[in-house]
């Protein structure tokens, strides 16, 4: 008897798939490699099919963007606790920083028409305002926490290859340095070569956040 041939399984487009074949390649190669006929290849389907959901590139970077910061969705607001509200924005952008370095690239980079950008500096302006800031002011704060939590990101990976770096060896670096023209860094060696990017962040933000509260308030 005659097996029944094994049925086609047909990809189902969606507007959600398409950017996260975006998000994945982007991830993968990085700005250069996205194009809308890469997502299709991506995904094995034509890229025209695409166009049904995504009209054009702008879309789709549009998509990725709103992909990205969905996580600052979930963030509680109207606390009535700004410090805190502050700190766990900033750990959520962080962290959409580092599961999608790629794409928060593109997003930091590129201009994008989309209201994913909107929505979050409305959060962190509104947030600003709760604070009692507003104006410029606010805008400059927003600007230092987005800055801090793309930028610690950085300086984690950075600090992190310079303590492998003067720590590999037989002859650590530091065990050569010379305490008498550098007394603190040798007595500082052991909290130097601790790595912990995470106590790292907080204690910075906890000052950052320090630092904003001290700023005088509207009148």
């Amino acid at each position: 008897m005659r097996k029944s041939p094994e049925p086609v399984v047909r990809l189902v487009l969606t507007r959600e798939r398409i950017v996260h074949a975006a998000v994945e390649l982007l991830e993968r190669h990085g700005a250069e490699a996205l194009s809308m006929r890469a997502v299709a290849a991506e995904l094995g389907v034509a890229v025209m099919s695409l166009y049904n959901h995504v009209p054009n590139k702008a879309a789709l970077m549009e998509g990725v963007a709103e992909y990205v910061v969905a996580g600052l969705d979930v963030v509680p607001s109207g606390t009535g606790d700004w410090r805190e509200e502050g700190r766990a924005l900033v750990r959520a952008f962080r962290a959409a920083a580092h599961e999608y370095p790629q794409a928060m690239r593109v997003v930091l980079t590129h201009s994008i028409d989309s209201t994913a950008a909107s929505r979050l500096a409305e959060r962190a302006l509104a947030l600003a305002a709760e604070a009692g800031f507003e104006g410029a002011t606010a805008v400059r704060i927003v600007h230092a926490l987005m800055a801090y939590a793309v930028g610690s990101q950085l300086q984690a990976l950075w600090l992190g290859q310079l303590i492998d770096r003067v720590s590999e060896g037989s002859a650590p670096a530091l065990a050569r340095v010379d305490p008498a023209q550098f007394p603190h860094v040798v007595a500082s060696a052991p909290a130097l070569l601790a790595h912990d990017p995470e106590a790292d962040f907080e204690f910075g933000l906890d000052l950052l956040v320090a630092a904003i509260d001290a700023l005088p308030r509207r009148a």
